[in-house]
């Protein structure tokens, strides 16, 4: 590598060096943050902190509008009745939700969040 060292009161201050070089150390340092995330991530998901979704579960939220408390109670195994139950609602409050004839209050999002084991943005942030 080829670097000038820049001093003041002979102490070193500045590095110059090729912008080549310069490029290289960059990319190098993204490599290291990128190989980082993935080990974190994949980390996260080996003891359980963190889960993998479905593409498809994904698709039909994004692409084609489904809604994501039904998706997630599919995707969790739960009956209306049974996330209901979970979420100390009504199986008409659940069914209302998901045919969007009802917004769901932040107070019953925080519930029916937590019963799914999901943050209420996988909750709204597809829907809105």
């Amino acid at each position: 590598m080829n670097v000038q060292i820049l001093k003041k009161d002979d102490v070193p201050e500045y590095a110059v060096l090729p912008y080549a070089e310069y490029e290289a150390l960059l990319d190098a340092a993204e490599m290291a943050s990128d190989v980082s995330a993935y080990r974190d991530a994949k980390r996260a998901l080996a003891v359980g902190e963190d889960e993998s979704i479905p593409y498809a579960m994904v698709e039909k939220m994004l692409l084609d509008g489904a809604n994501p408390v039904t998706e997630w109670r599919k995707h969790r195994g739960l009956t209306q009745v049974a996330l209901a139950g979970q979420a100390g609602v009504t199986q008409a409050a659940i069914a209302s939700i998901e045919s969007g004839k009802r917004k769901p209050s932040l107070e019953l999002l925080m519930k029916l969040a937590d019963a799914l084991g999901v943050t209420i943005d996988d909750l709204v942030a597809v829907a809105d």
